[in-house]
């Protein structure tokens, strides 16, 4: 069973690194990177972004995981990006993203549960990502 808390945080797009995004600056501010990791679960292109759903297939979306730099400042840091990530919409609305525990597969082969966000639409019939990898996507898309 899966326990209802973790510390830990998987970002695979926008969030990581590699972006360089504001909202990157965000997650450097209140979480510590720790390594970078996979999830199990489908990339799929929406034409303006990449979005994950998960799977019971042998198939991984490449990240990163980072840790909460102090446990008590949490629940604000996740209402955050939950807002950020849509989690919440208006009543008139449909959440964009849910957030779930998953398991998280480190490259030390460590394995932990840690949040992530998972597309909350219909990706059928739409470009499954390969690679797995966002970055690496984007960059080949340039």
């Amino acid at each position: 069973m899966k326990r209802a808390h973790s510390d830990f945080l998987f970002v695979y797009s926008s969030l990581r690194m590699g972006f360089q995004s504001e909202k990157y600056e965000y997650i450097r501010r209140y979480f510590s990177f720790e390594g970078n990791a996979k999830v199990k679960g489908l990339l799929s292109d929406l034409g303006n972004y990449p979005v994950a759903t998960p799977t019971d297939e042998n198939y991984f979306i490449k990240g990163e995981l980072y840790k909460i730099n102090d446990p008590n400042e949490f629940s604000f840091a996740i209402g955050q990006l939950d807002d950020y990530e849509g989690v919440s919409p208006e009543m008139d609305e449909t959440a964009t993203y849910r957030r779930e525990l998953s398991e998280v597969y480190c490259d030390d082969g460590s394995v932990v549960d840690a949040w992530i966000y998972w597309y909350n639409g219909n990706v059928a019939g739409k470009p499954v990502i390969a690679s797995g990898d966002v970055i690496d996507y984007v960059q080949s898309k340039s």
